[in-house]
């Protein structure tokens, strides 16, 4: 186990683990220190420039960031001395003089104004220089440049933690500012609408739409919070509805093992169909002089030229009662039932012990056994069960990552995050699509085949990858089957003879193998 780093922090003897900062020792014992540029939230490096989080060192001549200093053995830290506390009031003051008043805050409940609350700041003595005009160009953030702080918490957010590139800092000294790709506005940007900036800004500058008024003010302060998953598709995340009156006011990530605390736009920006007037919110029946071959589409809006209001009761009798008659009259295999994706683990238990004990039939079915069949059959085959073995997390931790057959950053854009992180870190990505997707721009090799030749092209490989001693012999002899009979039938598979077939573009980088 590694030593554990003793020093004191503010006149008592504390211990630090290896690589904890300052900061996190303070917040651990219960101390809080202001900080602005810095998040502590998973996969979020600190940077130390805002400057809002200064303590003393004994023995040093300057202050030093909190957020980014460790501890040394002995070192004696004071996070209350004068000279710390008037540094950080100072910082504040500067920053809070460029900010629109708190009665006119975007955002008065932001980190900024919450640590200048808390040292009685409300106005600043220096001038205010001049303030960058709002822009309103986002389908769902409001971009508020007056009230940014140039902490470069968004960058990271869109650099390192979405890795989608779009925002960084233009200009020099007090004309450093913050653009969207070349200076667009950020609604005609490459923006993918994820809101990472938004969940990290701490002053209000990028919030999202649904939480302002007309003039871009703060007006919807949300009553209550509930933890919840996203619906949408199979990653997992953890977020929270902030809610106001029962309705959905924006949407927070959270922290949980598939997510992290990331969302995409849709579990961000995706939940105003909840609120909308023609949904139903009561249950409906067809109307009796109305026949069953009447007039098709019906109006969502009116939905009374076919239906009537019923009650509960009275609907789930109709329904059940229909169902009853089908089972007493064929049986029940002339009845069936199908799940969602969008229901969790349990309503999809329900609905399965609904149909088999309700309806007295086993044919009962779920979207997801269509879309994930072959992988399903795939992963019983070769791992003996039917589920993954690591989240997409562990991404980070692979050295190659081949994305095949999949397009993550549509189809499951947080799982997409973590291939792009570990791309960066330099992890090898090979992405093989014929169509060519966003997450090529992070490959280090992309291999554009013919559609539907995806299988001559990966016999190739099986065939270099048995014929070149490229596998762990030790492995196939004892978890495998059937390597023998495999290594007979792509003997014939090389990679010369698949190549017109498959017609790849391998690029540059990555020739053609060739036999040792």
């Amino acid at each position: 186990m590694t030593d554990k780093i003793s020093f004191e922090l503010d006149g008592q003897q504390v211990s630090a683990a290896p690589g904890e900062t300052l900061w996190q020792v303070a917040n651990r014992l219960g101390t809080e220190i202001p900080h602005l540029c810095y998040k502590p939230a998973d996969s979020y490096r600190a940077d130390g420039n805002c400057r809002a989080c200064m303590v003393e060192i004994e023995g040093e001549r300057v202050l030093a960031a909190s957020c980014i200093r460790e501890p040394a053995e002995g070192m004696k830290v004071s996070t209350a001395s004068d000279r710390a506390k008037t540094s950080r009031r100072m910082v504040m003051e500067l920053l809070v003089t460029d900010q629109p008043t708190k009665a006119e805050a975007h955002d008065p409940d932001s980190t900024l104004w919450r640590f200048a609350d808390g040292m009685a700041l409300s106005e600043s003595r220096f001038p205010v220089h001049e303030r960058p005009s709002a822009d309103s160009s986002h389908p769902a953030i409001a971009v508020n440049m007056d009230a940014c702080i140039q902490c470069g918490l968004c960058v990271r957010a869109c650099r390192e933690i979405q890795v989608n590139d779009v925002i960084g800092m233009a200009g020099r000294g007090p004309g450093a500012h913050i653009v969207f790709d070349l200076g667009d506005d950020m609604g005609a940007s490459t923006c993918v609408g994820c809101g990472e900036c938004v969940q990290a800004c701490p002053t209000g500058a990028l919030m999202p739409k649904s939480a302002l008024d007309e003039a871009g003010v703060f007006a919807n302060a949300p009553d209550r919070s509930v933890d919840s998953l996203c619906p949408y598709c199979g990653v997992g995340c953890q977020l929270t509805f902030n809610v106001k009156e029962d309705k959905i006011i924006s949407v927070d990530g959270r922290a949980g093992p598939a997510n992290r605390s990331r969302l995409c736009v849709k579990g961000r920006y995706g939940f105003d169909y909840v609120h909308n007037p023609e949904r139903l919110t009561v249950p409906l029946i067809r109307r009796d002089d109305v026949p069953r071959d009447a007039s098709l589409p019906i109006d969502p809006a009116n939905p009374y030229t076919h239906f009537r209001e019923a009650t509960w009761e009275e609907a789930l009798g109709r329904a059940a009662s229909g169902i009853m008659k089908i089972r007493d009259r064929d049986g029940g295999q002339a009845l069936s039932g199908f799940g969602s994706a969008k229901g969790s683990n349990e309503e999809a238990y329900l609905v399965q012990k609904l149909v088999r004990t309700g309806f007295g039939t086993n044919n009962v079915d779920h979207c997801t056994r269509l879309c994930h069949a072959s992988s399903v059959a795939a992963l019983m085959e070769t791992i003996g069960s039917g589920a993954v073995t690591a989240p997409f997390a562990e991404a980070v931790n692979a050295e190659v990552i081949i994305v095949i057959g999949a397009n993550p950053t549509v189809n499951h854009p947080v799982a997409a995050t973590f291939i792009k992180n570990a791309a960066k870190a330099g992890a090898t990505l090979i992405v093989m699509d014929p169509r060519g997707q966003a997450l090529s721009r992070h490959a280090t090799h992309m291999i554009q085949f013919q559609p539907s030749s995806d299988v001559a092209m990966l016999n190739g490989m099986i065939n270099t990858i048995i014929a070149e001693g490229l596998y762990d012999q030790q492995y196939v002899e004892g978890y495998t089957e059937g390597f023998e009979d495999l290594k007979a039938r792509t003997a014939e598979f090389t990679p010369e003879r698949m190549r017109p077939i498959a017609s790849a573009r391998w690029p540059a980088s990555m020739p053609m193998p060739r036999r040792r």
